[in-house]
């Protein structure tokens, strides 16, 4: 039995398409074409009905995929197995994570934890887009924003406290809003993408309600929002992490801090597998660590495998 072609065939099933399973596999759409066609001749049977819009299993060909993928979980786990018990820790990361949050935070912890642990490697992309974990091949997936993909591992691990705020130049000529209502007079930064709901929403006393602000600028890149309030553009809304230095500086000031923003939270996600493998677990562990380290008690969830000796770090990374 050649494995390769079997695994080809399961990622055409499964991504439904042979352009879906060369893209997740890395290799030409016309190598998956001609390994499927080998396997069928080797099998003697035919496994897929191939038309121009879709692709379709045949009997044997569901039949064989529902044996093959079981025994493909087997082989799986016990590498993730395997991976877990070696007692030197290396491979390749492909860690996700948005641009603001890679710049502010992230760099720091990859530079100590590839000193720590020499023999792994990192492939960071620091991007604002929506991603697929599995179809991208993606290890280690930070996100401002919650994911309902039932492939994936999360945990939360803080709120972003995204509160608004102005200029004090902006404030003095506008005026400061003291009601949700007020901010329906002013100007707006807006931040929004294909994964960030533009609107403000907004606690006023009684309920949540969802503010449009009217907005002369509107952006994907809060370290853009942030700049162009400072600047006195209008009032903006962020997480007080990109903010946190104009705050301090006074170049921001914050308002209606009596009616709460809902928060989003800054999480952590990847694959779900029976056995996470070492290289997996030593990153979020000593993620957590610089975790504990920055926020302590304000962490919201942690992993059942980060032991409490995981929750010191040896250096601030702020």
């Amino acid at each position: 039995m050649d494995l390769n072609r079997v695994q080809i065939f399961a990622q055409v099933v499964e991504q439904g398409s042979f352009t879906g399973a060369a893209k997740a596999l890395g290799i030409t759409k016309a190598t998956v074409s001609r390994k499927v066609a080998e396997l069928e001749a080797d099998a003697g049977a035919q496994l897929l009905f191939r038309t121009t819009r879709a692709l379709k299993l045949t009997e044997a060909g569901s039949s064989y995929y529902n044996r093959i993928s079981k025994i493909l979980v087997d082989l799986q786990n016990a590498e993730d197995q395997l991976s877990a018990n070696q007692e030197i820790i290396k491979g390749n990361l492909k860690i996700v994570c948005p641009i603001e949050l890679g710049q502010l935070f992230l760099g720091r912890i990859f530079a100590q934890f590839l000193a720590a642990y020499p023999d792994i490697t990192i492939d960071a992309e620091l991007t604002n887009r929506k991603v697929d974990v599995i179809e991208e091949g993606i290890d280690i997936l930070f996100q401002i924003t919650e994911s309902n993909d039932a492939r994936l591992q999360q945990y939360e691990i803080v709120n972003a406290h995204k509160a608004l705020m102005a200029s004090p130049t902006y404030l003095a000529k506008h005026g400061t809003p003291t009601v949700p209502q007020d901010l329906a007079q002013h100007t707006a930064i807006k931040l929004q993408s294909a994964h960030i709901d533009g609107s403000w929403k907004i606690f006023d006393g009684k309920q949540w309600v969802a503010m449009e602000p009217k907005a002369q600028l509107t952006v994907n890149n809060v370290t853009l929002a942030r700049e162009a309030a400072i600047e006195g553009l209008g009032i903006t809304a962020v997480p007080s992490l990109i903010a946190q230095e104009a705050l301090e500086k006074k170049l921001l000031i914050p308002v209606l801090e009596d009616y709460p923003m809902l928060q989003t939270k800054v999480t952590v996600s990847f694959p779900q597998r029976a056995y996470l493998p070492r290289k997996y677990r030593v990153f979020i562990e000593f993620l957590y660590a610089a975790v504990f380290m920055r926020w302590q008690d304000r962490v919201l969830q942690v992993p059942d495998f980060v032991t409490p000796k995981s929750h010191t770090a040896t250096q601030e990374p702020s």
